[in-house]
């Protein structure tokens, strides 16, 4: 592992899953990401599913999204409104193509798979897209190459000690595991 600080990018939109957004943020920071969460749109006040308000750092025409480690996208049934969205398309796709790390979770994996991420690869996913999905699995968290996928807010965390492990090594998960009381 590197000691450059690793850079995440987190994106957000109106009705996500607030638990699938801000439990990767959270625990991502503690294992000291650099963390950005950036609004798919120029909005960058958010109103997840449950009507949660938050705000993102940043959107998604602020940033230059090659400069990212890995790219998370959670899900929520606003993520579904993001199929057709042409800049999150580039930014996943790029983000692939270069053999980064992409993440998604929830619903979210309907969105790599439209656009060919999940092609050959095996995922999971919410258990109303997993039928979306090519090479569907009924784990709770899969990786496969550089693409992690995850079924939704209850496999939050360890979905996101998962991106950890992959990015700060077993320990740095496990360490934070125990801070939080969480097996991993």
């Amino acid at each position: 592992m590197s000691d450059q600080q690793t850079r995440v990018l987190v994106l957000v939109f109106d009705g996500i899953e607030e638990i699938e957004a801000l439990t990767p943020v959270d625990i991502l920071r503690r294992a000291e990401m650099d963390v950005t969460v950036a609004s798919v749109s120029s909005e960058l006040s958010i109103t997840g599913r449950n009507q949660i308000n938050f705000s993102a750092d940043t959107s998604i025409a602020e940033l230059d999204p090659t400069s990212f480690d890995l790219v998370v996208l959670p899900g929520g049934p606003g993520v579904l409104q993001l199929l057709d969205n042409e800049p999150l398309r580039k930014i996943l796709v790029k983000q692939n193509q270069s053999g980064k790390r992409v993440a998604a979770i929830c619903a979210a994996p309907k969105v790599l798979a439209k656009h060919g991420i999940l092609e050959g690869r095996e995922a999971t996913s919410h258990l109303s897209v997993r039928g979306d999905l090519p090479s569907a699995s009924e784990a709770p968290v899969v990786t496969d190459g550089n693409v992690t996928t995850s079924q939704g807010m209850g496999t939050a965390v360890e979905f996101s000690l998962e991106l950890v492990k992959q990015l700060k090594g077993a320990t740095a998960a496990q360490d934070i595991a125990a801070s939080i009381h969480t097996n991993f």
